[in-house]
């Protein structure tokens, strides 16, 4: 589920200036179809079940989109991409966004030209390890073996802790987060470093989740969220104030049980330019004047979506922390629909 540093950064440029030039908007439309990328893998983040469905928090704000632009959660292809992948299928236009745990860094945005379009999960780097390992934080791994994902900005937070720390280790690269469980459970590496938000998800799938520990430490900030290309403003702002409605919504208090009342209107004005039942807030993106109502139906508001896939009450269990409104000490915020 990380983040790459890619190859021929100006090559991916490149790929990504031709690809927007079309309009994506239209594209889509054109298509009947959004295709989403997403990663090859991750319990609760984006993951197909037995009969190939995909489901996860990420892959709601795939539907959401579908659901924004074609009505239809549905009319999506997800596209399975690794960490060394993901950013040539955006660039070439394999894809029409990418919704797989990425970071926010500079360069990413500036020099591979790619567009941010908010964040979905405020996370950080962290570190598994087995619980007989007798390990409780990460400045004890002086010669450890650790699984990590190849091309991924996991290794430079990873190598800038080690030396900061005057400790050693030995890289057990990985392409997969597939690959990385199965090395580190065959015991091919004492410990696995990856967002911690992944981690907690690839416990969850363990036989005895409990005999491993996630360590205090959290060495980095990782700020995930949706991209899309540069040069194509107006398909960011559709996926940005898609990503933007579900968040306001669960702020405003609208949800996919009461949304078929409040869409009739209310007391609220910005529930209602939310919804569409005033002003043309859809008209300016491009949309159906019921775009955002089509996005929440789609998945549930941002915390239904959270509490649904990898909250408390999942396998997963995480807690919204970072993650809660900013009326709840978060920093999940949206700017007003108006």
């Amino acid at each position: 589920m990380k983040k790459s540093v890619i190859f021929g950064a100006l090559t991916v440029a490149g790929l990504a200036a031709g690809a927007a030039a079309a309009g994506t908007l239209d594209d889509v439309k054109a298509r009947g179809k959004l295709n989403c990328g997403v990663t090859t893998g991750l319990v609760g983040f984006a993951a197909p079940d037995a009969n190939g469905e995909w489901g996860g928090f990420d892959v709601g704000v795939c539907r959401a989109v579908a659901a924004a632009v074609l009505g239809d959660p549905k009319a999506v292809e997800f596209v399975p991409t690794t960490g060394k992948t993901r950013f040539t299928a955006l660039a070439s236009g394999e894809i029409d966004m990418l919704a797989r745990n990425t970071t926010w860094t500079f360069s990413r945005d500036v020099d591979l030209k790619f567009t941010f379009v908010g964040v979905n999960y405020y996370d950080g780097q962290g570190f598994m390890v087995p619980k007989e390992l007798g390990v409780s934080s990460a400045k004890e791994l002086d010669g450890a073996t650790v699984c990590i994902q190849t091309g991924t900005t996991t290794e430079l937070n990873l190598a800038d802790f080690f030396r900061s720390n005057n400790i050693s280790y030995e890289p057990v690269p990985i392409e997969t987060n597939a690959e990385a469980q199965q090395q580190y459970l065959a015991g091919a590496c004492d410990v696995y470093t990856t967002d911690a938000s992944g981690l907690a998800a690839t416990r969850a799938t363990f036989e005895d989740p409990s005999a491993h520990v996630l360590l205090p430490e959290i060495i980095s900030k990782e700020p995930l969220g949706p991209l899309v290309r540069h040069g194509d403003d107006n398909w960011g702002d559709v996926v940005r104030w898609t990503l933007n409605a579900l968040i306001t919504a669960e702020e405003l208090g609208v949800s996919s049980a009461n949304i078929g009342e409040m869409s009739a209107g209310t007391n609220n004005p910005e529930v209602n330019r939310l919804l569409g039942s005033e002003g043309n807030l859809g008209e300016m993106l491009g949309l159906s004047a019921d775009w955002a109502k089509n996005a929440i139906m789609a998945s549930g508001n941002y915390g239904e979506l959270f509490e649904k896939n990898i909250g408390e009450n999942t396998p997963i269990g995480l807690a919204r922390g970072l993650n809660a409104q900013w009326t709840d000490g978060g920093l999940i915020y949206s700017p007003p629909f108006r």
